[in-house]
């Protein structure tokens, strides 16, 4: 990515399944983050609805990945996000 391109280029995902209270807790922590610092779009999978990723984190949600790579999960390490976004 070039440094022109805009965080909108990018995507975070966020690996969640429904009734998932560190779930809930990591979209909140995002949407406050984002009142700081432009993010990229915020896209919502529940893990539930694809049977791999169901296999792979199981109840070990939520993980949260940029560009399909994997950010932190269970919390938001928001300066682990700050770094990727800077550095990507």
């Amino acid at each position: 990515m070039s440094a022109a391109e805009p965080p909108s280029a990018r995507q975070l995902t966020v690996l969640s399944r429904e009734g998932c209270e560190l779930c809930e807790q990591l979209l909140a922590d995002l949407a406050d983050l984002a009142a700081t610092l432009p993010l990229p779009a915020i896209s919502v999978q529940d893990v539930d609805d694809d049977a791999q990723l169901a296999r792979r984190y199981g109840l070990d949600i939520p993980v949260l990945l940029l560009d399909g790579v994997k950010v932190c999960q269970h919390r938001l390490d928001a300066a682990e996000l700050r770094r990727l976004l800077r550095h990507r």
